[in-house]
């Protein structure tokens, strides 16, 4: 199955520490963090990748170039450059109508460390969300589940500190959630994913696993430590 990583933001918020590349390709030790990745996600089984670009398009393209015969070598690696930011629905639409995609694909953010939850996303029909629980959700909207693991209820970030399960960034889609898009940019998690909500389909999968965004540089220095450490103790973000 394809994995499609969104991988086009800005980066606004780690500028701070990481200006001179996009944010996918943020130093962590003596490889970018695309490189860990990307060899995290083979590990898990992933073969087929389409990486959705737009700022600093290029060095990402670079990037992917210079592992055609390393890291990728064994690997369908594709790549689609949006003309202008669609966010992340549109990322995914443009994608599928210009690759025609039909049936289910992965999906997942570039700058969203998690352990582990391939395997399970592989298990799960569509249109799946994967969770994990926080000790404190103030950075996230937090996500409500009904009995039998199926998503009721979004609630934007507060910045109250509270435990509850979040969107931890792994999708499995179908190519039909996005056949009527009118090619304007628009949110998956803003506006896709509640739409589901009254129809009752948006599963769960709650991964117990380490989870961080490294798009903040508290949490992107969090993770370069917990590489340099050998990956012992808990990453959460």
């Amino acid at each position: 199955m394809k994995m499609l990583v969104l991988a086009g933001g800005f980066g606004t918020r780690l500028k701070s520490v990481v200006s001179a590349v996009p944010k996918a390709l943020a130093p962590v030790g003596s490889v970018p963090f695309l490189h860990l990745q990307i060899q995290h996600w083979i590990d898990q089984g992933v073969m087929s990748f389409v990486f959705l670009l737009h700022h600093q398009a290029d060095s990402i393209i670079s990037f992917l170039k210079s592992e055609k015969d390393g890291l990728l070598q064994n690997c369908e690696v594709q790549w689609l450059v949006e003309p202008t930011p669609l966010d992340t629905g549109g990322a995914l639409a443009f994608a599928v109508e210009q690759l025609h995609f039909s049936g289910d694909f992965l999906v997942t953010n570039a700058d969203t460390w998690l352990g582990a939850g391939l395997t399970d996303m592989h298990q799960v029909a569509a249109p799946a969300m994967a969770v994990v629980k926080l000790s404190d959700t103030s950075r996230y909207s937090r996500v409500e589940l009904n009995a039998q693991n199926f998503v009721t209820a979004f609630h934007e970030k507060n910045g109250v500190k509270d435990i509850g399960l979040i969107n931890a960034g792994l999708y499995r889609l179908n190519a039909s959630l996005f056949k009527d898009w009118d090619n304007l940019p628009y949110s998956l998690e803003r506006v896709a994913f509640p739409g589901l909500l009254s129809l009752e389909c948006l599963k769960a999968v709650t991964l117990n696993t380490d989870f961080i965004d490294i798009g903040i540089p508290s949490d992107y220095s969090r993770f370069c430590r917990w590489i340099e450490a050998g990956r012992k103790g808990v990453l959460c973000s």
